[in-house]
């Protein structure tokens, strides 16, 4: 299996409410309620770890409210390079109805400093070799601005890593410059960043063949329940997942991403490779919480996942 380095540079304390509905302005009382140390590449990385892989998780922690975190690296085994700085870890709450919309409140996170910001840079400069990818996801704290996003895809990639990307807004678009290996945006943050419209295969395909050629190598757009497509060099694929009781659907994303990262790097048949992070996302959303739990399940899933190939791949 590989060695993978996933960066988090805003995490998060996730804490998801259950609720039968969601009455704004009304007392609401709560079914149930979790929390869950998290954040994009946190995410990823428990996907990462089910899968077989040794993983480095790295970002900015809070001081303040370090133990969460510090119990999930401890808990899963990962080698930590994050770089403590002051102030508490963001704390982002999910509201979970019952018909499975989820209404996020997301908070800011800490002020990242310059020497933060360096001690990172030195750090990644140190270990970041080793690895055989790195995945690079969610949004950008205080301090930390879309150049020095790029900055930092131009380091990873000049350690020889592929960089996977998973982000948006301002912080896609300047990363995309970077020509990173591979990129994940959900239809909408695909089309902001490109001003297009990409509701279907066709201008999918097309906003996917502008991105292959300005360097990137795999273009998975997600569309939740419609499914993922997967563009690539003469390779065009679209996966359907089969419909599932939905408990939540954070998460989902970076279930994706981790078994997209998954299959590419152990050169599996792209039908394969495909098929199963459709399914990892699929079983991502019947729970609350991040990883592959239920190995049985996950088959069951995968062998329903529904595949389609568009005759004209992108070139």
């Amino acid at each position: 299996m590989a060695k993978i380095l996933t960066l988090t540079l805003n995490p998060a304390l996730d804490i998801t409410v259950s609720l039968d509905s969601l009455r704004p302005g009304h007392v609401n009382r709560s079914q149930a309620q979790h929390s869950h140390a998290a954040g994009k590449g946190l995410n990823v990385a428990q996907v990462l770890a089910d899968l077989g892989h040794r993983v480095t998780v790295g970002g900015f922690l809070g001081r303040d409210n370090l133990q969460p975190f510090e119990a999930l690296i401890d808990w899963r085994g990962f080698a930590d390079c994050f770089v403590r700085v002051a102030g508490e870890t963001r704390s982002n709450i999910k509201l979970v109805e019952a018909d499975g919309r989820v209404t996020d409140i997301n908070g800011q996170g800490p002020q990242v400093d310059e020497a933060s910001r360096t001690a990172l840079l030195r750090r990644l400069e140190q270990v970041a070799a080793g690895h055989d990818a790195v995945v690079v996801a969610g949004s950008l704290p205080r301090g930390i601005d879309p150049q020095w996003l790029h900055e930092l895809l131009v380091l990873l990639k000049a350690q020889g890593l592929k960089v996977a990307l998973d982000t948006s807004g301002e912080a896609l678009r300047v990363g995309l410059q970077a020509g990173p290996w591979l990129v994940k945006p959900n239809t909408e943050e695909l089309g902001e960043v490109l001003g297009v419209a990409v509701h279907t295969q066709a201008e999918q395909r097309a906003a996917a063949e502008r991105l292959l050629a300005s360097g990137v190598e795999h273009v998975v757009v997600s569309q939740g329940e419609q499914g993922v497509s997967w563009f690539t060099h003469g390779l065009a694929l679209h996966a359907q997942p089969p419909k599932v009781r939905v408990a939540s659907t954070v998460g989902a994303g970076d279930s994706l991403v981790a078994g997209m990262v998954h299959g590419l790097l152990q050169a599996e048949a792209p039908a394969l490779t495909l098929r199963r992070a459709t399914a990892i996302a699929a079983q991502a959303v019947t729970q609350v919480g991040f990883g592959i739990a239920d190995r049985e399940q996950l088959a069951r899933l995968e062998a329903a996942v529904q595949l389609t190939e568009q005759q004209e791949g992108c070139r």
